[in-house]
């Protein structure tokens, strides 16, 4: 039995050495491994001098700057979306912000944990004008490109049975691939969520000579996500992410996100902010973890307009990714 016992503990101390660690190893190495798209534009996509922005970029920039103090200390990785869940699972990257839609299978079977929904979307066709259709069930017969490794094909197969259409799907590895085979002809019609659509879109020559269909078919809420089982790495993401959410809420910008540190009297803030109460420590950093959020990449709203707001090409309306307060579903959890 004492054998036995020893054995237990031996093994017990190799799981939790194995597990614990994101956090530790990403301070230690003193750079955060990020998964991103293979260039989306308002997403993740490098720009002219191969700076990587975008909307993902800017949260996983947030984690860079809680949880090392510098969000420029990031080794960014272009993932197919087949790669995504394994980069992630597999150990290869900390973390993944990439477009990616919280489902059941990817949450429970495939090694992976989701962190917060960060952008509501659905899955919508892009058709050229020229075709004079108006409606996704018009497409009856249709090619359409679609990307492997990801939600959208099941969604199309779905959307042709419940419709009784028949639609054959062109599969492509990346989305690079399946936006240049739609703009040379080789379908019909492009499928993927509707806010890609609109960023892939300003990528064709002639971006007006498409249209996005009204239909969406699908619910796809995007989320980051982190491998399974280190729950202390999950929670810190987490909880970066909810601060950013939290800070729009309570009116904490870029800006003035050291003045009402200094001086602010709302005890909601004082805590976010670390003037009062410890909320780093639940989450293994210090107390100014948010302040350093904040200052890189803004609130969350800030972070929405810089690459999807009314003054970007995009201009996609913020709609279910408004506030709670506004109408939206973007709800930050307390932070307390």
């Amino acid at each position: 039995m004492k054998k036995l016992f020893i054995v237990i503990a031996l093994l017990v101390m190799t799981v939790s050495i194995s597990m614990a660690g994101i956090l530790e190893d990403v301070q230690k190495k003193g750079i955060l491994t990020c998964g991103v798209s293979e260039g989306v534009p308002g997403f993740s996509i490098p720009d002219s001098n191969g700076h990587w922005v975008g909307f993902d970029v800017d949260l996983e920039r947030a984690v860079a700057a809680a949880v090392l103090g510098d969000p420029q200390k990031i080794n960014f990785v272009p993932l197919a979306s087949k790669q995504k869940i394994i980069a992630a699972s597999s150990g290869q990257v900390d973390l993944v912000s990439r477009t990616t839609t919280w489902t059941m299978k990817r949450d429970a079977k495939q090694g992976v944990d989701f962190t917060k929904i960060v952008f509501y979307d659905g899955q919508g066709f892009m058709v050229p004008k020229a075709l004079g259709v108006d409606s996704a069930k018009k497409i009856d017969g249709a090619t359409i490109c679609v990307t492997a490794g990801t939600t959208s094909e099941l969604n199309l197969a779905d959307f042709a049975r419940a419709n009784d259409m028949k639609i054959e799907a062109l599969v492509f590895d990346g989305k690079k691939e399946a936006i240049s085979a739609y703009s040379a002809g080789r379908c019909d019609a492009f499928t993927t969520d509707v806010s890609q659509l609109a960023s892939l879109r300003t990528t064709l020559a002639n971006p007006k000579d498409h249209v996005i269909l009204p239909e969406v078919i699908s619910k796809e809420p995007l989320a980051p996500f982190v491998r399974h089982g280190d729950n202390q790495w999950k929670d810190t993401v987490t909880w970066i992410i909810n601060g950013l959410i939290e800070a729009e809420e309570n009116g904490i910008t870029a800006a003035n996100v050291h003045e009402m540190k200094k001086n602010s009297k709302n005890p909601v803030i004082q805590r976010m902010l670390g003037t009062s109460g410890d909320t780093g420590s639940y989450i293994n950093l210090d107390k100014d973890w948010l302040v350093r959020a904040i200052s890189a990449v803004g609130n969350y709203g800030e972070i929405y307009d810089r690459h999807f707001g009314p003054t970007t090409k995009l201009n996609i309306p913020r709609g279910n990714n408004n506030l709670w307060t506004q109408g939206g579903l973007i709800y930050a959890l307390p932070i307390r």
